[in-house]
């Protein structure tokens, strides 16, 4: 398979330096790659891959041991010192998203252990990749046990399995490359400081450079074999240039005065730990080295910080990254000298003060700019979010791992087994032990080419195990008038940024239905980033009548849709409102009418009541009533207060 030429990328500068510096330097730990579909992320992943230096080792070892260094522990040693050895290219190993755990890390070789009753282990995804690439595309849809696994094993350098009668350990030490899409989900932190470095990649917005893409992009797919013998020089001199790179990361120097740059900016970064440190550290040797240098310079180190920090940077979730290369502008930038710019002050009146004529100060308060003065539309700010109180869906689901509603997963606690069928439908790990016991008891024929056998065969068993799984937490938002009355939408904002953050922690799928004026509209369909979520939710304008049963009958065709593509992932609805429907004709029976419709499909629902005030009408309970959906006060989402509430009343 030809692969696109890494010479011949164009418009993705620093996602290149990151995997070149990378090659040049494995130690630096990988790249994480975060940019929108259609960036070349994959491909530049590809294509650095095809330069890496060749890999020595011992001919026949299943665990790629280097021949001047192989490892004492390696499961197929221990080697001699004169065993053969050969080169081959250095491999990218690709990790599925819906890769098993036995596939990551190796198992028992069922096929042998059945019909030889042999036990031997058969080597997984991370063997595969000692002293290559381990490449994961949509790394952020990883399920919460694989990235255990990944974690272990970056930490470790080795992976361990104690699992079905096997016990191995292996060496594991690779290039972890992941490319995902923010839109759809953040990485949890502990994977994300494995990352040693980090890009965001978006398209170039330069049309001449979007054209030079789509020309080469044709030209390739039209004569792939053509179009990388025209760019083998350059390919040639750029894997010349990591190789000698490789050599002379060695010998540069990294001096006091790089050093404490690094640590300052490291310190200015709050970030955890000391990898940030060390990573930083490395990158700048690598750099240097990549740059022909014999010591790291201050430029080498502002590269480096650029790539290693800005994703360590301590945050609290739904924080802006749009500050971070600011403050390192700020912190590498030369120290200033005594005479004062001219440019910084044009007049020359050595005043600091803003020109009213440069444009008006920007507006205060709640308004949003862009609405027409006196049409009653306000934007409130939701205020610092609060722990929500856990809402769960009803019964055992089977939906995706995840941290919300009981569900029989493929991780967790193992409750029971069940039979295979034999047709891969049944999922989950081989219960061993029940396995033999079924086989023991009740021995089975089974089939081989198609005829059965006389011969005893396995009767197989599954393991049931109960875990949690994340659910799809559909929001449905009343941004009427009323809501915006008395502050109200600020309170509301808050407890749904906190019901976000929930979501965020628990790995939930989330979607925004809004309604106000005439009809309900989609603010944002279900994905997995609770971040753009937090967004919308911030920019959500309040004002004009309720047009509540539009709203429910919006959310209904969301969740039927939504439905019909994941029918395993389970859903709970949220209606935030005060139940006033004031839109249209029979506004409160529709209303009831479209809330009887929820009901009747089995959605577990929520309606958090923004009712307030000394005299209420109960509408929003009447709501809860029909959808059979639990009540609560949006005061009472807020976890804490729930608690000081129970408290102060059994006092």
């Amino acid at each position: 398979m030809v692969v696109f030429p890494f010479s011949a990328v164009v418009g993705s500068d620093d996602l290149a330096l990151a995997l070149t510096l990378c090659a040049v330097s494995p130690s630096i730990g990988g790249v994480l790659v975060r940019g929108e579909k259609g960036t070349a992320k994959s491909t530049m992943v590809r294509a650095q891959a095809a330069l890496l230096p060749q890999v020595d080792e011992v001919e026949g070892c299943r665990f790629a041991c280097d021949p001047t260094s192989p490892d004492p522990r390696c499961p197929d040693g221990p080697h001699p010192a004169d065993a053969q050895s050969h080169v081959r290219a250095a491999r990218l190993v690709e990790l599925p998203v819906g890769a098993s755990e036995d596939r990551v890390t190796g198992s028992l070789h069922l096929g042998k252990a059945l019909s030889a009753r042999t036990a031997e282990y058969e080597p997984g995804l991370l063997a595969l990749a000692h002293r290559g690439v381990l490449y994961v595309d949509e790394v952020n849809l990883l399920h919460d046990h694989l990235v255990d696994l990944l974690l272990d094993a970056a930490a470790m350098g080795r992976s361990t399995v104690e699992r079905d009668g096997v016990s191995v350990s292996h060496a594991a030490q690779f290039v972890l490359v992941g490319t995902m899409n923010p839109e759809e989900g953040e990485l949890r932190p502990q994977l994300l400081d494995r990352f040693g470095l980090a890009v965001d990649v978006a398209a170039p917005r330069d049309p001449q450079v979007r054209v030079e893409i789509v020309r080469r992009r044709l030209a390739f797919d039209a004569d792939p074999e053509g179009f990388a013998a025209r760019w083998a020089d350059a390919e040639d001199a750029l894997s010349q240039r990591i190789a000698l790179a490789r050599r002379r990361v060695a010998s540069v120097t990294l001096g006091d005065d790089a050093l404490l740059a690094i640590a300052e900016v490291c310190a200015a970064f709050d970030v955890d730990g000391m990898r940030a440190d060390l990573v930083t550290a490395k990158t700048a040797v690598a750099h240097a080295a990549w740059e022909g240098r014999d010591e790291v310079t201050r430029e080498d180190v502002a590269v480096a910080a650029k790539l290693a920090l800005p994703h360590r940077r301590r945050r609290n979730p739904f924080d802006s990254h749009d500050n971070d290369d600011d403050l390192l502008d700020e912190l590498l930038s030369p120290p200033p000298t005594d005479e004062p710019d001219p440019d910084d002050d044009p007049d020359g009146d050595g005043g600091g003060s803003p020109d009213p004529a440069d444009g008006a100060e920007p507006p205060r308060g709640g308004r949003n700019p862009g609405d027409a003065a006196g049409s009653g539309t306000t934007v409130d700010a939701p205020a610092e979010p609060f722990r929500a109180k856990l809402f769960a869906v009803d019964r055992t689901g089977r939906g995706v791992a995840g941290r919300r509603s009981k569900a029989t997963t493929t991780i967790g606690r193992t409750v029971g087994d069940r039979a295979d069928r034999g047709d891969g439908s049944e999922g989950g790990p081989i219960h061993l032990p029940a396995t033999i016991r079924a086989t023991a008891l009740h021995p089975c024929a089974f089939v081989v080419a198609g005829a059965t056998t006389n011969a005893h065969g396995w009767e197989v068993r599954r393991k049931v195990i109960e875990g949690r799984e994340a659910n799809l937490v559909l929001l449905c938002v009343d941004a009427s008038g009323s809501m915006a009355a008395k502050k109200r939408m600020t309170q509301v904002k808050t407890a749904i940024l906190s019901l976000l953050l929930d979501a965020y922690r628990r790995r939930d799928t989330v979607g925004l239905v809004t309604f106000r004026g005439d009809n309900a509209t989609l603010v944002l369909p279900p994905t997995n980033s609770v971040d753009l979520a937090a967004t919308r939710l911030r920019q959500l304008p309040a004002g004009g009548r309720t047009p509540l049963a539009e709203g429910l009958v919006e959310a209904a065709e969301v969740l039927e849709r939504h439905r019909r593509r994941e029918p395993d992932r389970r859903a709970l609805l949220v209606v935030v409102t005060d139940g006033r429907a004031t839109s249209g004709d029979d506004a409160v029976a529709r209303s009831l009418t479209a809330a009887d419709r929820i009901a009747a499909s089995g959605v577990a629902s929520v309606v958090v009541d923004s009712e307030t005030g000394r005299f209420r009408m109960g509408l929003a309970a009447r709501l809860a009533d029909r959808l059979g959906a639990e009540h609560v006060e949006v005061g009472e989402v807020d976890a804490d207060a729930l608690t000081g509430i129970v408290r102060r009343r059994a006092a």
